[in-house]
């Protein structure tokens, strides 16, 4: 134990001395303020129970913690020591893309901070004209005629693009016919709940022995019943599918339409577009792909990127210019699947997006995923070569699948390189391989980062085959060690309780 908490790569912040974190209710102490909010004569003067109902107001303060602002930056700062995030810890998360998002697209952010959704286009020029050069950056990107960026996460992005083929099934006089959408095996588990969501039936596809759709299988389940086929490309196994272009062919034989799942584009971009590829609409995610912030709920942004045939079915309002130049939000467009998101997104995000593109530019993305592949393959080699098995023996995109030997648990790995200042990879996803490990370095890692990360998983594997109760036990050195999760899930404690001394 001595030569693992030797190890330990972040310094945290130790439990108090008797094991516990204060929560900020127990740190209250009666009569403590960090500020004093100045007493309001409007809100004195108004009659409250008559704006509001006697009955909607309180008859007693609510009950909030009491505390100096010093207890109270102590106590969050604390807490933030005691989580991982991608600022602090190498974040392995396979099909997640958990990279560093540099700090100068927050400035770049913080610039358009005073502008309000509701004031007049003439006098948001500047915050139009980035939108409108974004969506024509990210279609170029992607090989798309237009897009949408209005989405609020990935998820989003896809049910507005399912939403979009089903609009133009309807314009064609199909729905009633097309109520098919296929998913292969490793989809996505958004895929099949967004189809299912629009009201499509979901047919799952089988993978093949080397890691991709099995195109027999999926030529058998093509028919005019089809609307769409959703993929990832790479995949969710990390490998390319290298029969794309003739799956293209054989959907738009039948009339079906081919999705994009962005989720991978980390992978491809600059080298490959899913547009040439011949898919008809895309997602993107930006806070994989294009480093805006992932996780915490969001927000996050999903824009939508189409070929011109759906093009008349994006959402409205459209960033456009009229005669004299000035840029407009088009709203009268009488096929649009209609508003998907107030206002025009998370614009904040799509600013962070807008700078990394302009930062970058065209040889620069493309670095970033050859960066991406090549640290990915190298780690699969450095894992094949600690013991680990590899799911598919073959050249991966920006991430892979391994799998523990000797019969251990992958939870157990993923426990104990906590110990190790370090997130765990993806556990148990996607589910076609039994004991999934998947991995995800991103190119924003340093070759020391991803040589300590194979060290410790290698470490790791020589410990528990000395010491499997050693493994099984893990994590030792963190908060909270080894959690009931079922019941957590099952049964959550979401509020404050005080613990009254028995």
């Amino acid at each position: 134990m001595t030569q693992t908490l030797e190890k330990l790569e972040t310094p945290r912040v130790k439990p108090s001395s008797d094991g516990d974190f204060p929560l900020i209710f127990e740190r209250s102490k009666g009569g403590r303020r960090g500020v004093i909010p100045p007493q309001a004569d409007l809100a004195r003067d108004l009659n409250l129970a008559e704006m509001f109902g006697a009955e909607n107001l309180r008859s007693s303060a609510p009950k909030l913690p009491e505390v100096s602002e010093l207890d109270l930056v102590r106590h969050y700062t604390g807490l933030a020591h005691r989580q991982f995030s991608v600022d602090a810890n190498f974040y392995p998360l396979g099909s997640c893309t958990m990279k560093y998002n540099p700090k100068v697209h927050e400035t770049v952010a913080a610039w358009f901070t005073d502008l309000h959704p509701y004031q007049d286009p003439t006098t948001a020029q500047g915050a139009l004209e980035l939108l409108h050069t974004l969506a024509s950056s990210l279609a170029t990107i992607t090989g798309m005629d237009a897009v949408t960026l209005q989405p609020a996460a990935g998820a989003h992005g896809e049910f507005t693009g399912i939403l979009m083929i089903r609009k133009y099934f309807e314009q064609r006089g199909e729905l009633e016919q097309r109520r098919i959408v296929l998913c292969p095996d490793a989809a996505h588990g958004t895929n099949p709940a967004t189809a299912a969501m629009a009201g499509f039936t979901v047919r799952e596809i089988p993978g093949n022995a080397h890691g991709e759709v099995d195109f027999d299988a999926l030529k058998a389940a093509l028919s005019p019943e089809v609307a769409a086929i959703m993929l990832t490309n790479p995949n969710t196994l990390g490998i390319f599918e290298t029969r794309i272009l003739d799956i293209a062919r054989a959907a738009h034989k039948h009339g079906i339409q081919l999705y994009y799942d962005g989720a991978n584009l980390n992978a491809i971009v600059g080298h490959a577009r899913p547009g040439d590829m011949g898919f008809d609409v895309i997602h993107l995610n930006l806070h994989k792909t294009f480093t805006v912030p992932h996780g915490g709920g969001g927000p996050g942004t999903g824009p939508v990127g189409v070929k011109a045939h759906l093009e008349p079915f994006l959402p409205t309002p459209i960033v456009g210019r009229n005669e004299q130049g000035t840029f407009i939000l088009e709203s009268d467009r009488p096929h649009s699947i209609g508003r998907v998101r107030s206002f025009y997104g998370n614009f904040g995000n799509l600013v962070r997006a807008y700078a990394y593109i302009r930062s970058l530019g065209a040889e620069g993305l493309k670095n970033v995923s050859s960066m991406a592949v090549l640290n990915a393959n190298y780690l699969r080699v450095r894992l094949e070569g600690q013991g680990f098995n590899i799911a598919y023996k073959r050249v991966n995109m920006h991430e892979f699948v391994a799998t523990p030997p000797d019969g251990l648990r992958t939870l157990d790995f993923a426990k104990a390189l906590l110990d190790y200042g370090m997130h765990p990879m993806t556990v148990y996803f996607p589910l076609v391989v039994a004991g999934s490990m998947m991995s995800e370095p991103t190119e924003t890692e340093s070759l020391e980062t991803l040589d300590r990360y194979a060290e410790v998983l290698g470490e790791i594997l020589t410990r528990a085959r000395e010491d499997r109760d050693w493994l099984e036990h893990a994590p030792y050195t963190t908060p909270v060690r080894r959690l009931d999760e079922v019941t957590a899930a099952k049964r959550p404690v979401l509020t404050y309780k005080k613990m009254l001394s028995s």
